[in-house]
């Protein structure tokens, strides 16, 4: 367990070599700012999606209510299921992916910088394309899984679909060019010695995610393009009424996306706890061959259980008799996770940190969301649950009960890496403990006022049905999760520029990233280490030779200690404009088409005919 010692300086270093102000931020190619830019935005757009689901609840919180209209309501519950999983979750887990894996794997960077920064402001450019209409009440409202033949010209007028279907699209190019971006990243620029099983968790889980990234989308966007044709241009790919088109196509498309997608937004969360559990147990990770095969299983058996979301329409028994058997048989790598992360704890040197408690707490909570997961493998028992508030509640134990818990976990654990200060725990306590209860109090209540037969995505409902005290019991736990969250913010800023001092290693963790100064120096590591174990430092071997520390702590540069990094640039920024002005024009003026087409192409252009790395290098 044993590894050098050197002092902290007497303030966090900054990036070295970076400028400030924000120039630096609409430039830069750094992963670890980049990183940092999702993390802010993540979370900004995961706070207003909560907003949206207050309003929801204040309107649930008792009968015959009439707090919002039913049109916005409809807008409300579409914009927060789409805010918060394609605008806060899933951006959530590329921050860390940005920030983490080339310091997990020892790399200066990505493997395209530049393509990295075009990800985001794609991400950027298309978060605010989905969210502004909502405050001209003309957002999305046929639902974040977007059903056609409803959501087709005939029967949703108007361009609230319309923004909602070029939206996705958006991020899907963003998602797509940060997929293949970190694929060759781990696939290419491992360090020596870091073979793919001494991967930390948390990097496996992410290749894993790119993977399925790669493999899902593509079935969206198709999806996306035939609805996007037949709003647009007046193709029938689900006119059902005068083309006799196939009313589940649209369902099947989703769908394939759209259980992938589960995992794609869960495994970030899985690999994050699987970091955090063993630092604060004090134990390496059990089993971390069989996690690493549960997660591959899971990405492979996770595209053959689509149509459990479809029991309802009618397919026959040998198809849901199969996808049932799938359904069952995905909750057994699942569930080899879970036993294994509590098999790590045992008789572990538990510090109960607050990043450890979210930990623990996604280890539980997600349990309750997996096992009314099992429940739907079984048709008689989905027709009577589904598109009742019990779905609700199964999801958000497994999507906030899992993935944000887990998200969380990684923001308070890699806090100090990325900032050089620690968070204070006391307000850390405090917010967890209002999470927590906040989170079981509106959701639980959830099962039993589904069970009773409360359907999803209705408007209000009158009294005497029995789900009164529930309804009450949900919006008051919605109320407690603004409080949480603005405890979060005061910590989360005041800790950034006030906090203690958090040194290269707070936590006493083993792998890679925390040889390094926290936060890492604009090149990461003065010499790419030599790997030979899963835990170095834990197992005494010192990866990074001293002089890393001890640069970064003069502020030395890249360019002082002669290692050549990609420059900034922003033509990424300006071909992520130009794509998205481009997509404006089939909303508004034809002729931005043609302006976004001339402003992409000559920004791609001249970002192609430029050099990678700075000429007096």
């Amino acid at each position: 367990m044993a590894s050098t010692a050197y002092p902290a300086p007497a303030h966090a270093p900054a990036y070295s070599g970076e400028q400030s102000g924000l120039w630096s931020w609409l430039t830069t190619v750094d992963h670890k700012r980049i990183g940092i830019l999702y993390l802010y935005t993540a979370l900004g757009f995961f706070l207003f999606g909560g907003l949206e689901a207050v309003v929801i609840r204040a309107q649930l919180g008792a009968p015959n209510q009439h707090i919002v209209s039913a049109e916005f309501y409809n807008q409300l519950f579409t914009m927060h299921g789409t805010t918060m999983i394609f605008l806060a979750i899933m951006p959530l887990s590329s921050a860390f992916f940005n920030f983490l894996i080339p310091l997990q794997i020892g790399a200066r960077d990505v493997a395209f910088p530049r393509l990295n920064a075009f990800s985001y402001w794609v991400y950027l450019f298309g978060g605010i394309f989905i969210t502004v209409p909502i405050f001209f009440a003309v957002a999305p409202n046929g639902g974040w899984f977007g059903y056609a033949p409803l959501t087709i010209r005939a029967y949703s007028q108007g361009v609230n679909i319309d923004f909602w279907v070029i939206g996705l699209q958006i991020l899907g190019v963003s998602s797509l060019a940060a997929a293949f971006n970190f694929l060759t990243t781990i696939i290419n620029l491992r360090a020596p010695g870091m073979t793919l099983m001494r991967m930390p968790m948390f990097t496996w889980m992410a290749f894993i995610v790119q993977v399925l990234l790669v493999l899902a989308f593509p079935v969206i966007t198709i999806a996306l393009v035939f609805l996007l044709f037949d709003r647009f241009f007046g193709t029938n790919f689900y006119n059902t009424v005068s083309a006799g088109a196939d009313p589940l196509l649209w369902q099947h498309l989703f769908w394939i996306f759209g259980h992938p997608e589960v995992y794609i937004l869960i495994l970030p969360a899985f690999g994050l706890v699987s970091e955090v559990l063993p630092t604060y147990s004090k134990k390496p990770l059990f089993g971390y061959p069989v996690m690493v095969y549960s997660g591959i299983l899971i990405a492979v058996l996770g595209f053959g259980v689509w149509a459990h979301h479809m029991f309802a329409v009618g397919m026959g028994p040998i198809a849901d008799t199969f996808f049932g058997l799938t359904t069952m048989l995905i909750a057994i790598p699942t569930g080899v996770k879970i036993f294994n992360w509590i098999a790590t704890m045992a008789q572990g040197a538990i510090r109960y940190t607050t990043a450890m408690l979210f930990g623990i707490s996604l280890v539980g909570l997600f349990t309750i969301g997996g096992i009314s997961g099992i429940m739907h493998s079984s048709p008689p028992a989905d027709l009577q649950q589904t598109d009742t508030y019990f779905i609700v509640a199964h999801f958000h134990y497994v999507l906030f009960g899992g993935s944000i818990m887990g998200i969380f976990a990684g923001i308070y654990h890699y806090f100090p890496k990325i900032t050089g200060r620690l968070l204070d725990e006391k307000m850390g306590l405090v917010h967890f403990w209002l999470m927590f209860i906040a989170m079981n109090l509106t959701f639980f209540p959830m099962h039993f006022s589904g069970m009773l037969g409360m359907p999803r995505r209705i408007y209000t409902y009158d009294s005497g049905q029995g789900w009164d005290l529930y309804n009450a019991m949900s919006t008051a736990g919605a109320m407690i999760f603004p409080i949480a969250m603005l405890i979060f913010v005061y910590n989360f800023f005041v800790s950034r520029k006030r906090g203690e001092i958090a040194g290269p290693n707070p936590w006493g963790a083993g792998t890679l990233e925390w040889t390094i100064p926290s936060p890492p120096p604009e090149y990461n590591f003065a010499k790419i280490p030599t790997v030979t174990s899963r835990y170095p430092i834990w197992e005494g071997k010192e990866v990074d030779h001293a002089d890393a520390r001890i640069n970064a702590q003069e502020g030395k540069t890249a360019a002082d200690l002669g290692i050549i990094m990609p420059y900034n640039t922003i033509k990424p920024l300006f071909v992520a404009l130009g794509l998205v002005v481009m997509f404006c024009g089939l909303i508004w003026a034809r002729a931005l088409i043609g302006v976004g087409a001339v402003v992409m192409i000559f920004s791609l252009y001249s970002w192609l005919l430029s050099p990678l790395e700075p000429e007096h290098h």
